[in-house]
């Protein structure tokens, strides 16, 4: 095997690791919005009944109201300590940046490495994709297993694939 096809081959992973980080990122933030929804909507209706409560004479419903905004609170505290929107973005800009990558790394070995026979030229643009990759990798919030395992199935699924890519 000569350099040329070694670096198309390693251009081929680093198109794969970022669909698949792209994917699990992707997946990610679909649980915090989830997370932030569930979490804003549980508050708002406990609100609600910790008002309605209050306004009642008997001293009972003055504990429910009690323990209802004490509930609202916690939630309320959770989701600032927690900050699911912030989450959501992190996950959603690197997903994003992986998917850039992945594009950039079919077109360069799809089309570019093609038609350039200067194999100088192409480890530098296989480098420079590797230092994307590597900055990606340490500046990209954390995924969970359970979420890159619902991306490798999708993947696996066919999820990702082209129309393009399954005709002949």
């Amino acid at each position: 095997m000569g350099l040329k096809e070694k670096i198309i081959k390693e251009a081929k992973r680093i198109e794969e690791d970022s669909l698949f980080s792209a994917k699990g990122h992707f997946y990610a933030g679909q649980f915090w919005e989830k997370f932030h929804l569930w979490i804003g909507i549980s508050s708002t209706i406990i609100a609600a009944i910790a008002g309605a409560s209050a306004l009642f004479q008997f001293t009972n419903h003055n504990v429910v109201a009690g323990v209802f905004s004490m509930i609202v609170s916690a939630l309320i505290a959770v989701t600032t300590f927690i900050n699911p929107n912030e989450k959501l973005g992190n996950h959603h800009k690197a997903g994003n940046e992986y998917n850039s990558l992945r594009n950039k790394a079919r077109i360069f070995y799809e089309v570019e490495a093609q038609t350039i026979s200067d194999e100088k030229i192409l480890l530098d643009e296989l480098k420079k994709m590797n230092k994307i990759r590597d900055k990606l990798n340490k500046e990209s919030p954390q995924i969970s297993k359970r979420n890159y395992e619902k991306a490798k199935k999708g993947i696996e699924e066919g999820e990702t694939n082209y129309k393009i890519d399954n005709s002949s």
